[in-house]
C-alpha cells in the first residue's frame, strides 16, 4: 500500500466533505440537491479508490473518520 497515495484519497474525502458543508450557506433548493449528490458520487469513486488500497473495512473507517474532522480517532493507517 503506498501511504502517499492513500493520504492524498483521505485528502480529497475531507476536501468533498468540508465542501459539502458550505451548501448550507446561499444555494438554492436545486442547488444544494445537485451539489450534494455530485459530492456523493465523488467520495464513492474516492471509496473505491482506497479499497485498491486496503481492505475495504479500513477504507469505511476512513471514511467514517473523514466525515467527522472533529473526532479524535487516530487517523494512522495500519
Amino acid at each position: 500500500m503506498s501511504n502517499s497515495e492513500v493520504a492524498r484519497i483521505r485528502q480529497q474525502i475531507a476536501l468533498e466533505y468540508q465542501s459539502a458543508q458550505f451548501v448550507f450557506n446561499g444555494f438554492n433548493e436545486v442547488g444544494k440537491h445537485e451539489f450534494l449528490t455530485n459530492r456523493q458520487e465523488l467520495i464513492a469513486n474516492h471509496f473505491e479508490e482506497l479499497q485498491k488500497h486496503m481492505t475495504p473495512e479500513q477504507a469505511m473507517k476512513i471514511l467514517i473518520e473523514e466525515s467527522n474532522p472533529n473526532s479524535s480517532t487516530d487517523k494512522q493507517i495500519s
